[in-house]
């Protein structure tokens, strides 16, 4: 599986930005003919990289969390041929779809230039509620051969099962989903919170930069600070103190 990143200007955030005061100032620039245009067309590119590596920064930490809530997933298929059980896509949406979508992502999936004849190239795009996406693919063969080599099935029949076993594929790849016999169908162990102190330092830490705390709460779906996943306190620290270099 190949990726193809593509970035687009963000449009939530962690923490309270002062994107809104650029604005601002690129407003009262355009109406001033004195400015000259590629001083402005410079300043609006800045404000573009600014706002997309920020919704970067915001879907990695969402694809984090997201896969921290994914355990294994049962075998509900199997297949005679190879003699081995799998996972089905209906399966692994029914397990999946919940905890992706509560951290602001959503999949589609298309077609693209096939590598070669009788294959077919499976595109899923990955999307954040912050702006960013990325792109996925996988190539299948399509020729309608079976395990043994045999015609098993009409070119027709073998796209539709090419596409499907690509989808299947990419969304086990994309969050890196186990599919095993020890698993909770999703449901992963009681996560641990930081501790009392942590909590303590990240309160004021939310405060010296200047964060929004609702925001912040929200982004973790936490209802308290002291809820804080302890496995996401250090990139929590981080983006709080970058966040609190950019404004100074």
């Amino acid at each position: 599986m190949s990726v193809v990143k593509s970035e687009v200007p963000r449009q939530g955030s962690l923490v309270a930005e002062p994107e809104p005061g650029l604005i601002g100032m690129l407003e009262r620039l355009a109406q001033n003919p004195d400015v000259p245009v590629d001083k402005l067309e410079r300043l609006l590119e800045m404000q573009e990289r600014i706002s997309a590596k920020q919704a970067e920064s915001d879907f990695n930490i969402a694809l984090t969390a997201a896969q921290s809530e994914m355990g294994r997933i049962s075998a509900d298929g199997n297949n005679p041929q190879t003699r081995s059980k799998y996972a089905t896509y209906g399966k692994l949406d029914r397990v999946l779809r919940p905890i992706y979508t509560n951290h602001g992502f959503a999949l589609s999936f298309g077609t693209g230039e096939p590598i070669a004849p009788e294959t077919v190239r499976v595109l899923c795009y990955l999307s954040h509620r912050g702006g960013h996406s990325r792109t996925y693919q996988v190539d299948m063969p399509a020729d309608g051969k079976g395990a043994k080599g045999g015609d098993v099935m009409t070119k027709t029949h073998a796209t539709g099962a090419a596409m499907s076993y690509g989808m299947r594929y990419l969304l086990k790849m994309i969050f890196n989903v186990a599919v095993g016999e020890d698993d909770k169908d999703g449901n992963p162990p009681k996560v641990a919170t930081i501790t009392e102190n942590q909590a303590a330092d990240v309160e004021s830490l939310i405060q010296e930069v200047g964060a929004d705390k609702a925001r912040f709460l929200k982004f973790y779906q936490i209802k308290t600070v002291s809820e804080l996943p302890a496995k996401d306190l250090e990139g929590a620290v981080a983006e709080l103190n970058r966040r609190g270099k950019q404004r100074k």
